[in-house]
């Protein structure tokens, strides 16, 4: 009875799919900067910007203005931080008035439709704000991966209500959206730089030079300055010009990014900003995690992605004004799907992850950035997950133990999501699994961008019920139910 059929797939458990549909929307853009070309072109197309007399560069700014404020209300802004992009290789910089340069930024500038090709990977957890709500319902922020022209993902939220009949309702949308703003010179700690540098094959003496040179704690600013500083030493230049590709770009890596005061998370967008970033950021596992001292920390463990190579990150939010990108380090900080644990175990920080690509591990550290143990806790079993096995976010604590809502791959590379549950004091121990999948992809779910799949980034637990944010084949998403106790009743047997 253990081996699963296509054919006569039934769920072990009461599985009810709700009739929410979370769909793209190509209306949803951001304004983001447009670059046509190298040197020689931007100073052709400021040359002739500049040479629009003022009376008609006023008017083409005013229908500007009117034609896209409505997508972007912070439009006059978003057009001059686009035009200090290019101001370097205009001369006449201090002469001109603002609305020349909110004119030239616009010519430097495009919208890009962050959903036009899909939504979905959903991952939910209890939202920062609780108050006005009826006893017995809890709003919650759900994250959701956004495609775009060229597949390059974003970061998109919404928040929605379970009430205390469980019932979800999702809360109206804000009808803009607002890339979030990076702070460039950001803080580092350079014992945990230096180690991630060494993890890329960075170290060398160059780069040992510059290390020796900063501080503890040093800023984005003076590690630029000191890369020149021993820049101007050296007798081979492209080797030096190796050394600060490579220091710079990890530096881009962690960076902090502004929370603008008041904004409707619903409208904020993290877009890729660092070059390892620059083919999309994926799959975010958001975790509640609650400190020992119980205060609430936001993480989120993403894959960053550069079209060649993928590297595990994290971001972290402490409180509503910043959100802090850091680098995963250590030797088992590798491939996708890392979530972690809501709160340590045993006094250590704990992680669920698929280092090999195929088979389930438990890392543990005391260290949140750098993960060097791991165990192996779980490899395929059963004929939906004989391709490779894997997380679908990070645990979820019941009574009975840990809840990890896993994935599976199986035969035509169909996913689908079953359920392991890990004991409470040692998540290593495997108390039970489901031999048949939870969901399977069926129906209108079996086609999109990648067909036959179902997949999640995270799950909630209210009241009695086992919330499932689900996405379909890579396009859209939609919620599933499950009765918890059923669920428990049958991992513990």
């Amino acid at each position: 009875n253990v081996f699963w059929r296509l054919s006569v797939y039934a769920s072990p458990v009461t599985v009810t799919r709700l009739k929410h549909r979370i769909n793209p929307d190509p209306s949803r853009v951001i304004a983001r900067p447009f670059i046509p070309g190298g040197e020689t072109r931007i100073r052709g197309i400021l040359d002739r910007v500049l040479r629009i007399p003022e009376t008609e560069a006023r008017a083409m700014l005013t229908r500007l203005q009117e034609n896209f404020r409505k997508n972007h209300p912070d439009l006059e802004e978003i057009l001059l931080d686009h035009y200090d992009n290019v101001k370097e290789y205009n001369p006449d910089d201090k002469d001109l008035t603002e609305e020349r340069r909110r004119l030239i930024g616009a010519y430097f500038t495009m919208e890009y439709a962050i959903e036009a090709a899909a939504l979905f990977n959903p991952s939910m957890v209890p939202a920062f704000d609780q108050s006005g709500l009826p006893e017995g319902s809890l709003r919650f922020l759900m994250s959701l991966r956004a495609t775009g022209e060229g597949h390059i993902s974003s970061i998109v939220f919404r928040r929605g209500v379970i009430d205390r009949e469980n019932n979800i309702i999702m809360e109206q949308r804000s009808p803009y959206n607002r890339q979030l703003k990076v702070k460039e010179n950001r803080t580092y700690f350079k014992e945990t730089y230096s180690l991630k540098l060494r993890e890329m094959e960075g170290e060398n003496p160059l780069a040992n030079a510059v290390l020796e040179r900063l501080q503890g704690e040093f800023t984005f600013k003076e590690l630029c300055d000191v890369i020149e500083d021993v820049g101007k030493t050296q007798q081979y230049p492209m080797a030096m010009q190796e050394t600060e590709e490579d220091m710079i770009s990890l530096a881009r890596a962690n960076y902090q990014i502004e929370i603008p005061e008041h904004i409707d998370v619903s409208a904020a967008v993290i877009f890729p900003h660092s070059e390892n970033e620059s083919r999309g950021v994926e799959d975010v596992r958001l975790v509640r995690f609650i400190e020992e001292d119980g205060t609430p920390v936001y993480y989120g463990t993403y894959t960053a992605f550069n079209g060649f190579h993928i590297l595990p990150q994290m971001f972290e939010v402490r409180d509503a004004s910043n959100l802090t990108v850091h680098t995963l380090t250590g030797k088992y900080s590798q491939n996708k799907g890392m979530a972690l644990f809501p709160r340590k175990v045993g006094g250590h920080y704990v992680m669920s992850s698929r280092i090999d690509n195929e088979n389930l591990y438990i890392m543990k550290s005391d260290n949140v950035l750098v993960w060097n143990q791991a165990d192996l806790v779980q490899t395929p079993q059963f004929p939906w997950e004989l391709v490779q096995l894997g997380n679908c976010g990070s645990p979820l604590e019941t009574e009975a133990g840990w809840l990890l809502l896993t994935h599976g791959v199986g035969p035509m590379r169909q996913y689908c999501i079953g359920a392991t549950l890990l004991d409470l004091d040692d998540p290593t121990k495997v108390i039970g699994q489901t031999r048949e999948p939870l969901m399977v992809p069926q129906g209108k779910e079996r086609s999109g961008y990648v067909p036959n799949v179902v997949y999640s980034c995270g799950g909630m637990i209210h009241n009695d019920i086992l919330v499932i944010p689900y996405a379909m084949s890579d396009i859209s998403s939609s919620l599933a139910i499950v009765p918890l106790d059923e669920l428990l009743d049958l991992l513990t047997r």
